[in-house]
């Protein structure tokens, strides 16, 4: 039995993930680590700092072939300590 929400996907796709954190020289550096271990390639993510100087967002935009890699990642990115929030 398939989970419905596996209808909604086209894989193999474009996805970009956005991933926002303390402002660390070490966040990019691990969340690009994450993402080759479950989907290899050249990546120029965008990295933007807040107001305050305090957190930066990352979005890396890849190609996704499953749920399950993206299942992955997600999880292995919200493990982090650095990172806050995941889109």
């Amino acid at each position: 039995m398939s989970d419905s929400s596996d209808e909604l996907w086209n894989f193999p796709c474009d996805f970009p993930i956005k991933v926002m954190g303390i402002a660390h020289e070490q966040l990019l550096i691990e969340v690009l680590l994450v993402i080759q271990k479950h989907a290899p390639g050249d990546y120029v993510p965008e990295v933007k700092p807040s107001k305050t100087g305090k957190f930066h967002s990352i979005t890396v935009n890849f190609t996704a072939h499953s749920k399950q890699q993206l299942d992955a990642i997600y999880q292995e990115l919200h493990a982090l300590e650095l990172v806050k929030v995941i889109l």
